[in-house]
């Protein structure tokens, strides 16, 4: 690296610390007390997840897992069920199993070199480095979204950051900029310039502590960098899901399998088409009668594709046997078990419970009849992951 290089990577450390000083975000609840357990859970959260979403997360979190320890021997469903609404639930089952692999393989303390901390599930290189930086002062590059879109527009690198050879240069550049001193303040003031100036759409160039030097703002390309992923068709899924409910106020509920969309959590059962869902109420759950009813259609939003859901209502009465055990619940939300469940399928439940079951549907309707309730064609806002 020539000198001249060596000089702009040093005044853009230097400009971004000043910032930090005057602007940076010194307050959040996981920097009161920085330890790497605290600055892990944290990073974690933040993934995907804005700060402001994160934070009564975390404190909750906290309180009810205090420790690595205290984590790894809490019974998965707890943690889950601690996670319910964060989205991007694979997060969730990656800490439980990375703090039981620290207890087996670390003696409970969190691991100090980049490379070990890389081997626990759920944490990369980044996330790695923004660990020991933030808790332990070390000197470790990172490259979060936040991070490449400042050092993409900064230095006019061009190209798509998911392609293996703009990785490899945003991290050279990664590398070079982070300050030598002050890590962890500089670790802050990076992610935080990213997430409060240099923003995704309208960046606050006029705010920004480095836009003389900018190459973005200087050519009037800010709107084109970094590069966006390529264009692929967004598919749909759909699916019927059950609501099964029992002395109205209890819905089944099953364990979903621990990989794939929502793996671990409880969910509705689910049925290729409404017809199916009736058919198994009268078989497996061996009512005589079936009350059903389908619903308003909800559209869920994942990452990479969107999960069209046709809820579909069964009255149960009072069932003289009980389907419970490893796989099935019933669930009551007025004295609800420690488990996690994904949004919006509380959501279903809940509005299922308010409202009556009135006009019932033949298995051959169908559209449907007046008097069951509305469901918003939406999910959950900030969309969940399907991260396994």
């Amino acid at each position: 690296m020539n000198a001249g290089a060596t000089r702009t990577h040093r005044s853009f450390a230097t400009q971004l610390l000043a910032w930090f000083d005057r602007h940076g975000r010194k307050n959040l609840p996981w920097q009161r007390e920085r330890t790497p357990y605290r600055v892990w859970v944290s990073e974690i959260m933040l993934q995907q997840t804005q700060v402001a979403t994160v934070i009564p997360y975390f404190t909750a979190f906290m309180q009810r897992f205090p420790d690595i320890a205290t984590l790894a021997r809490s019974p998965l469903d707890e943690v889950l069920h601690h996670w319910s609404g964060l989205g991007y639930y694979a997060r969730a089952r990656h800490l439980h199993h990375a703090a039981q692999t620290i207890v087996a393989q670390h003696a409970g303390e969190f691991p100090q070199s980049l490379e070990a901390v890389m081997e626990l599930p759920g944490i990369g290189r980044s996330t790695a480095g923004a660990i020991l930086s933030l808790a332990c002062g070390e000197r470790h590059p990172i490259l979060d979204g936040n991070v490449k879109r400042v050092l993409a527009r900064h230095f006019a690198v061009d190209g798509f950051p998911g392609e293996p050879t703009i990785s490899r240069q945003l991290w050279n550049l990664a590398d070079a900029c982070t300050a030598i001193d002050r890590v962890a303040d500089y670790t802050q003031a990076i992610m935080d310039l990213g997430a409060t100036v240099c923003v995704r759409r309208r960046p606050l160039c006029a705010a920004c502590p480095l836009s003389e030097s900018c190459a973005a703002r200087i050519t009037g390309r800010q709107d084109q960098l970094p590069a966006a992923r390529p264009r692929r068709t967004r598919r749909s899924k759909k699916t019927c899901m059950l609501l099964a409910i029992r002395d109205g106020k209890r819905v089944l509920l099953e364990r979903r399998p621990p990989q794939g969309i929502w793996g671990g959590l409880w969910g509705l059962p689910e049925f290729a088409s409404a017809d199916a869902a009736r058919e198994w109420c009268i078989h497996e759950l061996r009512t005589r009668e079936v009350t059903a009813q389908r619903l308003g259609m909800l559209r869920h939003s994942f990452t990479h594709f969107d999960l069209d859901i046709e809820p579909v209502r069964v009255d149960c009465g009072v069932l003289p046997s009980v389907m419970e055990g490893e796989r099935f619940v019933w669930y009551n939300p007025a004295a609800p078990q420690p488990i996690g469940i994904a949004a919006p399928v509380m959501t279903l439940i809940e509005a299922a419970l308010r409202s009556p079951l009135t006009p019932t549907l033949s298995p051959e309707a169908g559209e449907r009849e007046a008097g069951s309730f509305p469901l918003p064609l939406a999910g959950e806002g900030r969309g969940e992951g399907n991260a396994a």
